[in-house]
């Protein structure tokens, strides 16, 4: 065979070759369908967000090899209790000492003690249960209005003892889309609306739709006096509140909107305080997509170390009741990142994480 032969068939193996990438980029069926949207400009890391040391002094509780401590919750004789991706709910004791409390059979997120000392967890793949004091696991409710709940995600407690929930997304359950993180991803790229906030009434043993079309419904809290519930969208920015008395009840309005990152839990304080997990920076190419839904699966098609990752960080804020920031604290080399949220006691703030091997703990003194 003649050179130019030779170059002739490498060029047009070439041109296939560009052709079929060219085809799959634009036609290959992906799982989202995109949803265009307007993502506020950011302002970064300034203002009432500047970057600083809050966190340097960060300590780790180590809990390896569990992976994830996704949220923390503390009984009345102080151990503090965490689930991980293995699906187990870990008691830290006074002593730092790690053992296992329970088996939950999924992903165990959210968690809260009720007023009879039962554990109650958002778990991400079998919807909401109830742990005893003996660590004996029950399902309260995996279905509202005849829908499988999907992705339970955080929780609080009102006064009146009804437990306020998310259930992240509709569309992309953890169990079917490779985990809580894969499954949150694909949410968040579609930005589709496919979130819940819902109520459980342990009175009637039965479950109910508040708010629904959210985007990635992720942390919850609920007003001390029950005034009113606090809920995080994670891929919009921002934490909705929904009024539950008063002469506002039945309304929803944004606490705080166009956070530097992506919020996940948000946890009542002290003294008014909410906190918010900032659990990664936000994404200038997710940004700049969000009003070209076909670009978006575009870049859904690429491999998955190309698409928007969730980049470690260390950031938490907290708000009071009004929207305003009243504290802003980074970390610019923690052994704990991917912080989802925060416990503080008056000692202490402890810090979840979505991916470390450990649990962060910030002395106040």
């Amino acid at each position: 065979m003649s050179r130019n032969r030779i170059s002739r068939a490498i060029v047009r193996t070439l041109l296939a070759l560009t052709a079929a990438v060219l085809l799959y980029l634009l036609l290959w069926p992906v799982p989202i369908d995109p949803v265009a949207w307007d993502a506020p400009e950011s302002q970064g890391y300034s203002g009432d967000f500047a970057i600083n040391d809050g966190l340097d002094a960060m300590q780790a509780i180590d809990i390896a090899p569990h992976v994830g401590p996704e949220d923390i919750a503390i009984d009345s004789a102080g151990n503090l209790y965490t689930g991980t991706e293995d699906g187990e709910i870990l008691r830290i004791g006074a002593d730092r000492s790690v053992s296992t409390f329970a088996r939950t059979g999924g992903r165990p997120l959210g968690m809260e003690f009720g007023a009879d000392g039962s554990l109650l967890v958002a778990n991400g793949v079998l919807g909401l249960q109830r742990v005893s004091s003996e660590g004996v696991v029950t399902v309260l409710a995996d279905t509202v209005d005849g829908e499988r709940i999907a992705y339970a995600d955080d929780l609080d407690i009102a006064p009146d003892g009804r437990v306020y929930f998310s259930d992240a997304t509709t569309k992309f359950g953890s169990a079917e889309f490779g985990g809580g993180y894969e499954a949150s991803l694909l949410d968040i790229m579609e930005h589709g609306g496919h979130g819940r906030l819902l109520v459980y009434d342990p009175a009637t043993a039965g479950t109910a739709v508040v708010l629904d079309g959210l985007q990635f419904a992720n942390g919850v809290a609920v007003d001390p006096g029950g005034r009113f519930v606090l809920v995080n969208e994670t891929s919009s920015y921002r934490v909705l509140r929904h009024w539950l008395e008063g002469p506002r009840a039945g309304k929803t309005e944004v606490l705080i909107d166009n956070l530097p990152g992506f919020p996940d839990n948000v946890n009542r304080g002290l003294d008014g305080r909410y906190w918010i997990g900032l659990v990664a920076p936000r994404n200038d190419l997710l940004d700049a997509l969000s009003g070209k839904p076909y670009l978006r699966k575009v870049v859904q098609r690429l491999p998955a170390a190309l698409r928007p990752q969730a980049v470690p960080s260390a950031h938490v804020i907290a708000v009071d009741e009004s929207g305003k920031v009243v504290a802003n604290l980074h970390g610019r080399a923690t052994p704990v990142t991917t912080i989802t949220g925060v416990l503080e006691t008056p000692d202490a703030l402890y810090l979840s994480s979505l991916m470390s091997t450990a649990v962060g703990v910030s002395n106040k003194r």
